[in-house]
């Protein structure tokens, strides 16, 4: 993007305060965010007359980096929850939970496959749960039915009781959207816009951060002890050795963002949800950290295996539907970004005050 969109203000990964882009060092895929959040302000001030000027070069090294963005966050996404389950569990059973759903019935099931420290690594969780239900074959007396992946969660079972009452861990993914989704999301703050709407707070779940993991506990007084427990928890070298880490304190320890109790709050009481909830900084990237009750994910993983995939995106949407309507310049966005990503073949989407360009 060339311009006034490449101001000297222009947001950095280190000035961004968001999840997604503080898991960023790609610097084509930032300069895009931070261009859009440049042109953003300026649109919010009252400034007409903003040309925005793109290349398809650029565009196509932000789709690249954003892609491996997700695979190398993946991938120090399951070496971090490793590193926890062996401190908080000891040893451990290693799982891949698939939830799948048949595609002629929609009848929904879930299939457990033990699975090896390296596959988790070596693989998205999307190959991951695809390659787990590709063993499955289903029949009835119409012949074989395909069945879809819905979810796939690594889940990592303690083989015996430990002091903390951690029952087990989980890595949570929620990288399957599309990236002109995902960067409007971010430069509009979409998830802090709901949380604060009183009539959307209920659907926030919709639109949470990327990469997660989340801690299993006996009842609400364990979740606090191990809270305190990870705020001085520090990972042994030779924990990190063994899966080739470097020996830095950014490998060592967590620093934690943001700490935020839902675990008494009357609202998410109301709803089922209760837990824990931080942002935390580790090796370079950022990951929410879930310290949940066992009865709150029992009752989350029950509503997952009856709502249907479709349902789940079409409720995102809604979302994202319902602010567009009230903030005209988000719903300008997302289609000027699908535009870019998807097919920049057909006429730019049009917003008062603003020109669109697209050069070779």
């Amino acid at each position: 993007m060339h311009g006034d969109a490449m101001a000297d203000d222009v947001p950095t990964p280190e000035t961004v305060d968001s999840p997604l882009w503080m898991v960023s060092r790609a610097p084509g895929l930032n300069a895009l965010v931070g261009a859009l959040q440049h042109h953003r302000q300026a649109l919010d001030a009252g400034r007409g007359g903003e040309r925005l000027t793109f290349s398809r070069a650029e565009i196509a090294t932000a789709r690249a980096e954003f892609s491996d963005m997700i695979r190398r966050g993946e991938r120090d996404l399951h070496l971090f929850a490793s590193l926890l389950a062996e401190r908080l569990l000891g040893t451990v059973q290693r799982r891949s939970v698939v939830i799948g759903e048949v595609e002629r019935t929609r009848e929904r099931f879930t299939l457990i496959a033990d699975v090896t420290e390296d596959e988790v690594i070596a693989s998205t969780d999307i190959d991951l749960g695809n390659r787990v239900l590709g063993r499955l074959a289903i029949a009835d007396q119409r012949g074989w039915l395909r069945a879809t992946l819905v979810s796939n969660v690594v889940e990592y079972e303690a083989n015996a009781p430990n002091e903390l009452s951690v029952y087990r861990l989980l890595t949570r993914i929620k990288a399957e959207e599309e990236i002109w989704n995902k960067v409007a999301d971010e430069i509009f703050e979409l998830d802090r816009l709901v949380l604060r709407d009183k009539q959307l707070r209920h659907l926030g779940r919709y639109v949470k951060d990327v990469f997660g993991v989340k801690i299993v506990v006996g009842a609400s007084a364990d979740a606090e002890r191990v809270q305190q427990h990870l705020e001085t928890l520090r990972f042994d070298d030779a924990q990190l050795e063994a899966r080739h880490l470097p020996l830095t304190d950014e490998h060592r320890t967590l620093r934690f963002h943001e700490v935020k109790n839902y675990l008494e709050q009357e609202s998410r009481k109301r709803s089922g949800w209760s837990a824990m909830k931080s942002v935390v900084a580790w090796g370079g990237r950022t990951f929410e950290v879930q310290v949940q009750p066992l009865s709150n994910f029992l009752h989350e993983r029950e509503r997952l295996t009856r709502e249907s995939h479709a349902s789940f995106k079409t409720t995102r949407e809604r979302v994202r539907d319902e602010i567009a309507a009230r903030m005209p310049l988000f719903g300008f966005y997302r289609s000027l970004l699908r535009w870019l990503f998807v097919d920049p073949t057909e006429a730019p989407p049009i917003h008062e005050g603003v020109e669109v360009v697209l050069t070779d």
